[in-house]
């Protein structure tokens, strides 16, 4: 009979192998436990929100589409991984636009977990980042649609809100992109 020290999984504690690290199919190091909508960890074998899949190359308009509907459905920290893809497979001169978006993003995540101080911080620096953006790209106010002075504003707002103690609901809190 085997002893639980010869056992690779270690059924009491999760469904993971003990000794193994998450893996993608790649090899790469990535954590599999299940999130909740905010990005948090959830224990493994729990019901969580389906992962944004890392990687994708979207026409920006899309990207743009996809991030609203996941800023709408309260799920912000998807949304940055979104803006994150474009950040990171766009064009050189377009990278501090959506690395912006991603830092807004992560700051409405961290406000809406109550993180008051990380998530202001971050709602400034994207909103630092998007308006820096937009005055160094003349002729390009609206890139794809995106109301660049008006999502600045929000995060303002929102990251002066949080620091006065207001409770923040991703959801119901979530920039308008397009205005």
């Amino acid at each position: 009979m085997n002893s639980p020290a010869d056992s690779p999984m270690d059924s009491t504690a999760s469904d993971r192998p003990v000794d193994a690290r998450d893996r993608d199919d790649e090899g790469r190091a990535r954590n599999a436990r299940p999130r909740d909508g905010l990005g948090r960890p959830l224990p493994y074998g729990a019901a969580g929100v389906p992962r944004q899949p890392e990687g994708v190359v979207r026409p920006p308009e899309e990207t743009v589409t996809e991030a609203q509907r996941l800023l709408d459905e309260g799920k912000p920290f998807h949304a940055h991984e979104v803006f994150e893809d474009a950040w990171k497979s766009g064009p050189e001169e377009e990278r501090e636009l959506w690395r912006g978006l991603a830092q807004l993003a992560v700051g409405l995540t961290h406000a809406a977990r109550g993180n008051v101080t990380g998530g202001a911080r971050l709602l400034r620096r994207g909103a630092g980042a998007v308006s820096e953006w937009a005055a160094s790209a003349s002729g390009h106010p609206r890139p794809y649609g995106i109301d660049l002075g008006g999502v600045a504003g929000w995060a303002r707002q929102l990251a002066g809100d949080v620091e006065g103690g207001a409770a923040v609901d991703a959801g119901a809190r979530a920039p308008r992109l397009r205005g």
